[in-house]
């Protein structure tokens, strides 16, 4: 077989095709991050703005929100950057940045969605408390292996 001078090896085609394909769903996802993330915005603005404000936890809402967002963006850049790497026949870098789009998906899911609950004071704060810093984590981690592609 010829040498196509990507880093995908002899007779991966098919794992370029899995790449892409997880490219674009994870451009979904960062689409249904950012639609999600402008509704609870707006939603703890002003459905929700007496409930929170009486709770004390309406800068915990903003702060799930923007965090939320923020890395609704840094995903789409991440599968789009990883989706473009496929037809450029570098594929080793965008399996890097889906990776890092990953982490950054779990962790805001975590991070915020955790921070959305505690703040309405819904579910068990055992079970939440700790996904807040993990999610964290999960988020950083993204970020540092954008650091390192």
């Amino acid at each position: 077989m010829p040498a196509t001078g990507n880093d995908n090896g002899p007779g991966r085609g098919s794992d370029e095709a899995g790449l892409a394909a997880s490219a674009s769903a994870w451009i979904r996802i960062a689409g249904a991050m950012g639609a999600i993330g402008v509704g609870t915005g707006a939603f703890g603005a002003h459905a929700l703005k007496k409930t929170l404000e009486e709770r004390g936890s309406a800068a915990m809402w903003q702060t799930a929100t923007v965090y939320q967002l923020v890395h609704a963006a840094a995903v789409l850049s991440l599968a789009v950057s990883a989706s473009s790497s496929v037809s450029r026949g570098v594929p080793g870098k965008g399996r890097r940045h889906l990776f890092a789009a990953k982490l950054m998906g779990i962790g805001s899911l975590l991070f915020s969605g955790s921070i959305y609950f505690l703040a309405l004071g819904i579910g068990p704060k055992p079970v939440l408390g700790p996904a807040t810093p993990i999610g964290g984590l999960c988020m950083i981690g993204g970020w540092a292996v954008v650091g390192t592609s």
